[in-house]
């Protein structure tokens, strides 16, 4: 057995020395050979500003008048309250920051994933980390795991639950589709509920005579963990899904926040 791992292990260090020789690492913002992101850039970043911030829903500028979670704001999207207890990100999206999750996601860059799982980490505070249970996520749709060959949420999910020693686990079901690139904000929320929804529905459903297991019971805290928050369509109906499983807590934590 090992020297079967012994093996194993040969092959994955040169399958890596290969890969390094034939395509480099680079930086994903600069694209300066050496690592994934580098000292210079990673220096430079726009890194949001908790004292600025609203301590609830952690829009970068609404420490003292918030413009994203006001009840103008909340009702515009059908929502009276925000579904969950606290949100916080550890950058702001601007040309250069978003590069790092897209070259995480799409261009196959998974070491970005400690990386990023490291700056979000560093955005949360030890209370929230102490009050949850678990760290769960997003999941990508079956086509973007298909073409990506993983998926993304779970992955970043699972990095910080180590850094957070806590278990990452998926709780949500796998939306079919998520594209919401040419809908306003109303209605990106609304396909949002209509997302998760629909595919709770279609979990529950069982052919004739036929029962599903029960599922195991959801903890009551949980860390809810996502890459970029734009609207925050995609998290409040997250959040709201997280409850109507059984969770009672949620605060939420993104890379990036538009």
């Amino acid at each position: 057995m090992d020297a079967i791992t012994n093996i194993r292990d040969l092959a994955l260090l040169t399958k890596d020395c290969v890969e390094e020789a034939l395509w480099p690492t680079r930086c994903a913002v600069c694209d300066r050979p050496g690592s994934v992101l580098c000292s210079s850039c990673r220096h430079d970043l726009p890194y949001l500003d908790t004292w600025r911030a609203c301590p609830i829903c952690g829009a970068a500028f609404g420490r003292l008048q918030c413009t994203e979670c006001n009840p103008v704001m909340l009702k515009a999207g059908g929502y009276g309250a925000l579904p969950f207890e606290g949100c916080t990100s550890a950058l702001m999206f601007n040309a250069r920051s978003s590069r790092i999750p897209r070259a995480f996601k799409d261009h196959g860059a998974r070491d970005l994933g400690p990386v990023m799982a490291r700056l979000m980490f560093d955005s949360l505070t030890p209370e929230w980390v102490g009050r949850c249970q678990a760290v769960t996520f997003i999941p990508a749709t079956r086509a973007a795991v298909k073409r990506r060959g993983f998926d993304h949420g779970q992955e970043l999910a699972e990095h910080l639950g180590k850094l957070c020693n806590l278990p990452a686990r998926g709780l949500l079901p796998r939306p079919h589709s998520t594209d919401q690139r040419k809908l306003s904000r109303t209605q990106r929320f609304s396909n949002m509920r209509q997302v998760f929804q629909n595919s709770r529905s279609e979990e529950a459903r069982c052919g004739p005579g036929r029962r599903s297991p029960p599922a195991p019971s959801p903890p009551k805290r949980v860390l809810l963990a996502d890459d970029v928050m734009t609207t925050g369509s995609t998290l409040f109906s997250a959040a709201t899904a997280l409850k109507d499983l059984g969770v009672e807590q949620v605060w939420c934590v993104t890379f990036l926040r538009v």
